[in-house]
């Protein structure tokens, strides 16, 4: 009975076993393996570093309160019961004696060489304010840190790999950013705004806009990376004179191009994060400005400790997306790169509660697991335009589907003389003759597709088969649109001309009447629209009870228009009546007179009443009238700066029929 109870357990582990491997496969897919295996995991690996005690410093003779058991083991004291311990174990724990160089030695040198196969590496320092995260990770000249140390290494890699000769040609960049209260800040361009962090159809964390700076040399990022570091945000608190108050990330990218066939392309990056430090505001005394700061930084801290608790307990959510160093760090924690975290902590009493929190954040993400993988693909010129029928596209079995029934007889014979013919010209696919047929019959209708390419045949055909498929895939999708598109189009035209040919035929067979004009019939050009003008109806009236009888406002002038008649050779005139306005000398000698009057003795106000005359005009009017004397004569306005000729004719014309009947018109 255990003996059949544990076959079939045996049956279960191995069904559940092949579960996670199919799983495993079609997500490895996504992440542009093209091997159909899952890539290797990788853990994050945490070193715990421990300063020495900073001169000058309170209780400075009192024993630490952590202390390092072996190279990869420390214990501090319980505060919950005095005579107990707490232990933990890392990949590294690197004493108060420690130097720079055994740091960078021993947890940091060994990712550099993943670069260069096309990985991604990150290097984070972690750790509360003052335990020095930003010594470990930038030093000083005497003692330089993991940046510098890991820049020399790098270039000096990239100087051997790309020397003449070798199959791989190297390039380097350099970006240097801080996220400053959830602010993404460009340190290489300080002019740049926020930035945004955005993600690519294959999952890769870019920022657009970041300024790039190729670097050949170490003096290349001295030059770049020193003036950079002066515009990061840092301020003194009670524990530390030049405290970060944001996060530091420098992204070197290591991109490389074969130089030979088939042409590849790698990139690798490399994340060196000086994170800025937990603070505890009762001890550092933080108010204002630095109060906001270290909200900031405490919230990220916070939402990084929430990630790495989702990725150890296997949550559907990982709260990336929460803070902006997180969705930064999202190819770091739980992605696909090799990740490095080293713990700073102080060895004083009073850090005593920041140091526990940072050794037991580094415990949790000791079990974070990441699976990095190679970032390679074709250059695009080698991909050229591929055509490829949807039959050859799919398999035998899919395209004697898609043929119709009238194709199968005519393409049954098609594969046996393609093969024939193509066999002669594949040489190096005559050796696969034990090859299933229906795989060997797509190698040889995809050859004779690439022999009429010339020598952009044999580089297609050593690509990744899944970047292949998807590459013909597209094309073909195109090709069918286009013909989809040419038979729409000749759709349209074959209704266009069958319209035409429906409308003569119409007016064939009803051919309309034609009317002729009746006899004497003529016809009259359109009148011109009359123009009335209109008059104020006291004027009319004084001027038909003025004694004088020769002033007319109105006269009415014949005009003759011409008739057109369809039987007549020549048109007809006939007489029109229309009014034109005419003004006597008397009635305009009157109007000028009185305007004249009123320019001499009128104030600013009187001459506001004017047509024309605004309050700015009649304060010119006044002070011209006051520097040269009285007017004499009504075109003296041309002389007052502000009035054109122009504007003395629609002047006159607006305000001397008003003001000869004895009528002031109101303000323009």
């Amino acid at each position: 009975m255990s003996a059949g109870v544990s076959t079939q357990r045996r049956r279960r582990e191995m069904a559940a076993a092949a579960a996670a491997a199919t799983s495993g496969a079609g997500r490895c897919r996504l992440s542009k393996i093209g091997a159909g295996r899952r890539p290797p995991p990788a853990r994050v690996r945490v070193a715990v570093r421990l300063r020495p005690f900073v001169d000058g410093t309170a209780g400075a003779s009192d024993p630490p309160c952590v202390r390092g058991m072996d190279s990869c083991s420390l214990e501090i004291a319980n505060w919950r019961n005095h005579q107990e311990t707490l232990k933990y174990q890392f990949d590294a724990f690197y004493g108060e004696r420690s130097t720079q160089q055994d740091i960078y030695a021993g947890s940091v040198q060994p990712i550099l060489r993943h670069l260069l196969e096309g990985q991604n590496a990150s290097v984070l320092a972690y750790g509360p304010t003052g335990a020095g995260k930003t010594h470990t990770m930038l030093g000083s000249p005497e003692q330089p840190g993991v940046i510098p140390r890991a820049l020399m290494d790098l270039l000096q890699l990239t100087r051997e790999e790309g020397a003449e000769g070798r199959p791989w040609a190297l390039s380097v960049t350099m970006s240097y950013l801080e996220i400053y209260q959830e602010k993404v800040l460009d340190l290489l361009d300080s002019t740049l705004g926020d930035l945004v962090i955005r993600e690519d159809c294959r999952g890769n964390i870019l920022i657009p806009g970041l300024t790039q700076k190729p670097i050949t040399s170490f003096a290349d990022f001295e030059r770049h990376f020193l003036p950079a570091s002066r515009n990061r945000t840092v301020g003194a608190t009670r524990l530390n004179q030049r405290s970060s108050r944001s996060h530091a990330v420098l992204l070197v990218k290591v991109d490389q191009r074969e130089r030979l066939a088939p042409f590849r392309q790698r990139e690798g990056k490399l994340y060196l994060i000086d994170l800025a430090g937990s603070e505890d505001n009762r001890r550092t005394g933080n108010k204002g400005l630095r109060l906001k700061e270290s909200g900031a930084i405490n919230a990220s801290l916070f939402v990084l400790g929430k990630v790495v608790d989702a990725l150890n307990q296997g949550l559907p959510r990982v709260p990336y997306r929460d803070s902006k160093l997180t969705r930064l760090l999202q190819d770091s924690l739980g992605g696909s790169a090799h990740s490095i975290l080293i713990a700073n902590i102080a060895p004083e009493r009073h850090f005593y509660l920041d140091t526990v929190s940072a050794l037991n954040f580094a415990a949790r993400t000791k079990e974070v697991i990441n699976r990095p993988f190679t970032n390679e693909s074709l250059q695009p010129h080698v991909l050229g335009p591929v055509k490829l029928s949807q039959k050859e596209l799919l398999g035998p079995p899919e395209a004697k589907r898609a043929r119709g029934p009238e194709e199968e007889e005519i393409g049954s014979l098609e594969p046996m003389a393609a093969s024939a013919s193509a066999s002669q010209k594949l040489s190096p696919l005559q050796k696969l003759s034990s090859m299933d047929p229906a795989m060997l019959e797509r190698l040889l209708s995809l050859d004779r597709l690439l022999a009429s390419q010339g020598s952009q045949g044999a580089p297609l055909l050593s690509t990744p088969k899944r970047e292949r498929m998807v590459l013909m895939k597209t094309v073909e999708e195109k090709d069918l649109e286009i013909e989809r598109l040419k038979m729409k189009q000749k759709e349209l035209e074959a209704k266009v001309l069958a319209q035409k040919a429906e409308d003569s035929k119409e007016k064939e067979n009803h051919c309309p009447t034609i009317l002729r004009p009746l006899l004497h019939r003529t016809v009259t050009v359109a009148k011109p629209l009359k123009k009335a003008v209109v008059m104020p109806l006291q004027l009319i009236q004084e001027q038909a009870a003025s004694p004088n009888a020769e002033i007319h406002i109105l006269k009415n002038k014949g005009r003759k228009r011409k008739l057109e008649s369809l039987d007549a050779p020549e048109p007809e005139e006939k007489a029109e009546d229309c009014w034109e306005l005419q003004i006597s000398p008397e009635l305009l000698a009157h109007g000028r007179q009185k305007i004249l009057d009123l320019l001499n003795e009128g104030s600013a106000r009187d001459l506001r009443s004017l047509q024309r005359i605004g309050p700015k005009k009649a304060q010119l009017i006044v002070g011209w009238r006051e520097l040269h004397g009285p007017f004499s004569q009504v075109e003296d306005l041309e002389r007052v700066e502000g009035i054109t000729g122009k504007q003395m004719e629609s002047f006159l014309k607006a305000n001397i029929l008003g003001l000869a009947a004895g009528q002031r018109c109101g303000p323009s």
